[in-house]
């Protein structure tokens, strides 16, 4: 989506986002261009990223690799040295609220929007302990509305179409002994029940996303077909992107649109234009 609008010289004034939606969010704001991301995405082993344990308790994956590439794409950015706002989301598992991150350690923030519990360490930010922004605020309208109060907010969720009947939730395209998962822990019922529980976090967010999206209503939501990644899949990097260009293809007409002045815009609603 990056990509496309940028080839159409569409300026991002803000960008808010949770989980992966959160790391693209960040990287973008540090300045990495959108091709620059799917390079950097395309040459990482997946799975050597998660092979190695979580060394927390609450966690079966750790995530010392991506933490590692994070610091070398990121530095030691803060929010304050961005030059897009940006914010990001997560969820204090201790008191059960959101969190809206907008200051102090980029990749502490990414980090914490990225932990899906149970499978992902929690991390700690200030007074925090901090899981999954998904978990609470997966497409965060709101905050990016009021970041860039004016601009129009486009949302991009990465749930299947709700309206289409024939659906069945994704948590990974792989047999369970290809999963970036210790062998040990995909034994007899406890892989099982460790999929069963990545399907019902991956409902939840899709369950609360819609929720969001029907109640903060963005002025437009760019929808590409990706539901078919599961949630622990390795990406097919150019496929992805290739699905994210195409739905942004289609949506470019009401997006130029929204970006026409009031009056223009109202000329068109009287002349019946798109």
């Amino acid at each position: 989506m990056l990509r496309v609008l940028e080839s159409e010289g569409i300026r991002v004034g803000a960008l808010a986002g949770s989980s992966i939606g959160g790391l693209i969010s960040a990287v973008y704001a540090a300045g990495l261009s959108p091709e620059g991301i799917k390079d950097k995405l395309a040459a990482l082993e997946y799975r050597r990223l998660l092979r190695e344990p979580s060394r927390a308790a609450n966690a079966l994956l750790g995530l010392q690799g991506v933490e590692s590439v994070l610091r070398e794409v990121l530095g030691e950015r803060s929010f304050e040295d961005l030059g897009i706002p940006l914010a990001l989301t997560a969820l204090d598992i201790r008191s059960g609220s959101e969190v809206v991150l907008t200051k102090g350690s980029l990749v502490d923030a990414v980090m914490a929007t990225i932990a899906i519990p149970g499978v992902f360490p929690s991390r700690q930010y200030n007074d925090w302990e901090l899981v999954d922004g998904g978990l609470s605020n997966p497409v965060p309208v709101q905050v990016a509305r009021d970041l860039a109060p004016g601009l129009p907010v486009v949302a991009v969720p990465l749930g299947p179409v709700p309206e289409l009947e024939t659906q069945t939730v994704q948590t990974s395209r792989s047999d369970l002994s290809s999963l970036p998962i210790p062998s040990p822990v995909m034994r007899f019922r406890l892989g099982q029940a460790f999929i069963a529980f990545t399907q019902a976090i991956t409902l939840s967010g899709q369950i609360q996303g819609e929720f969001r999206l029907a109640t903060e209503k963005p002025d437009l939501v760019i929808r590409p077909v990706v539901a078919d990644f599961g949630l622990l899949d390795a990406p097919d990097v150019e496929e992805v992107v290739r699905r994210g260009e195409m739905a942004t293809e289609v949506a470019l007409p009401r997006l130029r649109r929204l970006l026409r002045p009031a009056p223009l815009r109202m000329l068109d609603d009287w002349l019946g234009r798109e």
